[in-house]
């Protein structure tokens, strides 16, 4: 499985690959609980065994995100609902820097809900 999610990243074109792995590395350094995964073969985090959020690339725009799981309980002007109830997405420009600070506010707030038991972990 770590061959498959390292292949994720490497079989993606410049420059979404290297924005994919610097999200990577942003999300994984947030809490020493976070570990990634793989599901519906895209890489998943996950934080004390519950899904936390998710990377992809828009096939519309080609442009990555993260996709929050449980960003129905989040309240960030940056991020999109969409036509999703429970889940909201934060795009990121590969042409332009990562808004890291941005991107670690949300991730936070998000990892909050599960260190306070907003949502349950099993």
């Amino acid at each position: 499985m770590i061959e498959q999610l390292h292949n994720y990243y490497l079989n993606k074109d410049e420059p979404n690959k290297s924005c994919l792995l610097a999200l990577r590395d942003i999300i994984l350094v947030q809490d020493v609980h976070i570990i990634e995964t793989q599901k519906w073969g895209m890489p998943c985090f996950c934080y004390k065994k519950k899904m936390f959020c998710y990377l992809w690339v828009d096939k519309k725009t080609d442009e990555p995100y993260i996709l929050m799981v449980e960003g129905k309980y989040l309240d960030h002007m940056e991020l999109e609902e969409g036509g999703r109830s429970r889940m909201k997405i934060l795009r990121v420009n590969p042409h332009k820097d990562i808004p890291i600070r941005t991107i670690e506010s949300i991730l936070q707030k998000a990892l909050d809900l599960y260190r306070t038991g907003t949502i349950k972990l099993k």
